[in-house]
């Protein structure tokens, strides 16, 4: 059959323990990155790329940054909306202090900004965890909230309150503000979280990786073997805050163009959180599904039914969203915990095996 790994044979430890151990799979990974780099341009308007391309691998990265913390670190953040907002200030500041530097630079390095909020709204997490962690991170969303709102100089003082990406150019091309086409600012989105999704891919199947889900498990048993809980778990703050405020700069420079707070207040933090747990806790890969399906649901919910000549109000999918939402939540806590990603394996060991598992 096709998904077969007869006569890939393993010569190296580095190629038994590969990512990718199938070369289906490796040929599969590069077939999905050749259809997002190519195929989609082709045929993709310019509503595709605005409303579900761009928003949809923006928010990926953000449910990535989530699944850091909460899937391989075992530590629950309910203030993901609020990092990705320190970020998108911290990116908007760069860029009006220091104009000459490319805009990309900065995009990249507001994630740092974050990263340094996160580890300090991270250091109860020694002493605490579950449920007194998740009011922790709680209050830090409601205080950063008030911060966008009450200091004025993170909008240099703009009588709005809002924050607006400014006009930049990479090679003579524009890649944020008005002037920049949709398809420029979907390469530089596309590429961005390619990128740290190999990064921190790396990151969690090395010896981080390893220590972040020894701390998952059983932290006091991780901490008689010699792991140090502290380091290990502002470790997974600090990443997950990196990406999450990266993934905000990006939200205001590459899609919506400016934002008010409210746009970081916490019904995104739910909207991420629910990504990561349809998708499934400890799996890249259920970062990337659980994103495409919360995103792409709302569209399909509303274009769906005019190609049989039925017309559903706005309002009307929205509750439809919210309710298909919820349904699958509560399903998967209960049927699949690790969500799609754990559906997408057992589908792959069944074709691995076919025809005698059916």
């Amino acid at each position: 059959m096709l998904y077969r790994e007869v006569g890939q044979f393993k010569t190296t430890y580095a190629a038994d323990m590969a990512v990718f151990p199938i070369r289906q799979d490796r040929i599969g990974i590069l077939a999905m990155v050749a259809i997002a780099a190519v195929g989609v341009p082709l045929v993709a308007n310019d509503f595709v790329l605005t409303s579900i391309m761009i928003p949809g691998l923006i928010f990926t990265l953000a449910a990535i940054g989530l699944n850091i913390l909460t899937g391989y670190a075992g530590q629950i953040s309910l203030g993901t909306g609020a990092f990705m907002g320190v970020g998108a200030y911290a990116a908007y500041k760069l860029a009006n202090a220091f104009p000459e530097v490319n805009i990309l630079v900065w995009i990249v390095t507001s994630g740092v900004f974050s990263a340094m909020i996160g580890v300090v709204f991270g250091l109860p997490s020694l002493r605490i965890k579950g449920l007194y962690l998740a009011v922790t991170t709680l209050a830090a969303q409601f205080f950063l909230e008030w911060c966008f709102v009450r200091i004025g100089w993170l909008t240099d003082y703009s009588s709005s309150g809002a924050i607006e990406a400014v006009r930049r150019s990479l090679a003579g091309m524009p890649i944020t503000g008005p002037e920049a086409e949709p398809l420029t600012r979907y390469f530089v989105v596309l590429a961005l979280v390619i990128g740290l999704t190999w990064v921190t891919s790396n990151l969690v199947h090395g010896r981080i990786g390893r220590t972040w889900m020894m701390v998952r498990d059983m932290d006091i048993a991780a901490e008689l073997m010699g792991v140090r809980l502290l380091p290990a778990k502002l470790l997974a703050f600090a990443v997950s805050s990196y990406l999450a405020g990266v993934a905000g700069a990006m939200m205001v420079f590459f899609w919506l163009g400016a934002a008010e707070p409210s746009a970081f207040g916490i019904s995104l933090s739910f909207q991420v959180l629910f990504m990561v747990i349809i998708g499934g806790l400890g799996s890249l890969l259920g970062s990337w599904l659980g994103a495409a399906f919360i995103w792409a649901l709302p569209v399909v919910l509303k274009f769906a039914p005019g190609l049989v000549g039925i017309e559903i109000a706005s309002a009307t999918v929205e509750h439809l969203n919210s309710m298909i939402v919820g349904a699958l939540i509560i399903f998967f806590l209960i049927v699949e915990p690790h969500g799609l990603a754990r559906l997408w394996a057992v589908t792959k060991q069944k074709l691995r095996v076919w025809p005698f598992p059916w």
